[in-house]
């Protein structure tokens, strides 16, 4: 499965590892779900996770209720990483699908050793909410406190050199804001 989150500096397309962090990352729908990336939209309600604990999944049910949809990156270190997923855009908001946060699935197999890692923001152990990183360069002092869940696959070298090149703040915020303006969902990691 992946995501292309469409930013006002072009597209990031991520691989979400639904299978290593399900509930970070998976929706599994009971009925049958058409998922449909020229409209941005997926035509069935009955979705529901493998262990029927919730609704729906966390970063795959933000995208598909466009939670994202006009929030920001407003943490941008160049050389570091670049953090969204508030829709305060302050940093210190947001919410799981659980209703508040939700405990790390850390796995030693899924670490922060490259450029476009895709892994959730935290206050510490199991405080994921809503917010996420993308990585600029390898980060190996996250990997076991960060939960890994996905790598971009398509603007690697292009929608992520536009945004680490964006002028900040003292506090790393975005003099210019960098907005996620849609979400697609892909069936196929490969598609389109």
């Amino acid at each position: 499965m992946s995501v292309t989150l469409h930013t006002d500096l072009g597209d990031l397309k991520v691989e979400v590892f639904c299978e290593s962090v399900p509930k970070t990352a998976e929706v599994r729908f009971e009925s049958p779900v058409h998922v449909v990336p020229s409209f941005n939209w997926i035509a069935s309600q009955d979705i529901v996770t493998k262990k029927g604990e919730s609704p729906l999944q966390n970063f795959l049910a933000l995208c598909a209720s466009d939670y994202y949809v006009s929030t920001t990156f407003h943490r941008n270190i160049a050389g570091f990483m670049a953090q969204g997923g508030d829709p305060t855009g302050k940093g210190k908001g947001g919410e799981s699908i659980f209703g508040g946060t939700f405990e790390d699935e850390i796995r030693h197999t899924l670490r922060h050793n490259v450029r476009g890692i895709v892994s959730m923001a935290n206050r510490g152990p199991n405080t994921n909410g809503s917010q996420f990183f993308v990585t600029y360069a390898a980060a190996p002092h996250l990997d076991g406190k960060n939960t890994v869940f996905g790598k971009v696959i398509d603007g690697v070298d292009s929608t992520l050199d536009a945004m680490e090149a964006v002028e900040v703040d003292k506090k790393y915020r975005p003099k210019d804001p960098i907005g996620i303006t849609s979400v697609t969902i892909h069936a196929n990691p490969l598609a389109p």
